[in-house]
This record gives structure tokens, sequence and C-alpha cells, in this order.
């Protein structure tokens, strides 16, 4: 079944190699992503909004785990347009260079600006605890 939702057509599934991010998403900010290349996210559809969407994931031939994606510019960051996913499970390797399955199935806010580290980290924080449910 295929979600008609104002923001675009749900759900969404994309894969692609994973590639080193920008390095913040564990250092910054204590959340590991997984980042598609340019080339997937320059393939994304046009009715697929930015910001920060939930779904599923796997990596290679792995378990599939709840995930959320933030897809956009991340104003925070004042950076190009990327896709990065947490995935809601510990990994014992670093996975960069295995294909990522994506599910993207719901969306629950627009990409804003934080006027903190902190804030922003809070905010993640509660997409994630929005998504285990």
């Amino acid at each position: 079944m295929q979600l008609r939702l104002h923001y675009g057509h749900l759900p969404y599934f994309c894969r692609g190699q994973v590639v080193h991010g920008f390095g913040r998403g564990s250092k910054q900010l204590g959340i590991p992503t997984a980042n598609f290349p340019e080339q997937v996210v320059d393939n994304l559809p046009a009715d697929l909004s930015t910001g920060i969407n939930y779904g599923w994931a796997s990596v290679g031939s792995g378990d599939v785990h709840k995930m959320v994606v933030s897809t956009g510019w991340n104003p925070y960051y004042k950076n190009t347009k990327s896709m990065e996913t947490h995935i809601m499970h510990t990994f014992k390797e670093d996975f960069c260079g295995e294909i990522l399955n994506v599910a993207v199935v719901g969306y629950f806010r627009p990409q804003k600006n934080f006027d903190s580290l902190e804030s922003l980290i809070s905010a993640i924080q509660g997409d994630i605890e929005e998504a285990k449910k």
C-alpha cells in the first residue's frame, strides 16, 4: 500500500554504498549516521520532502532495524544536501563501503535551524524516541 501524504509519496526505497560523511554524527552529536553518496542524494524524487523521516534500514544482507533519516541541507551546519541515516542498532564495526538499504515510511518534521548544538541533539534524540514507537 502506498501512503499519499502532504509530504509526498511514501514509502520510498533507496539503496547505495555508505560513504564517509562530515564526521559529526558520532563525534559532535553522539549519534552515528550512515551517509549516502551524492549520486543517491541527487536522484531522490522531487516529492520526497526534505526533513526528518523514519522507517527501516539494513546494511548489506544484515538484519532490518528501525531508523531515522535526515534529508536536506542541515541548516545548523549550512552544508550541501545530504541523506544521513541513524540506524537504531549498535554495530560492532564500521560499515563504510557496504550497501545501505532504506525504506522511508513516514515523515516527522521539516529541517530547521537550531540556536545551539544542545538543542539540535535534543531534537534528534526526540526523533529517535518517536521512531522507536
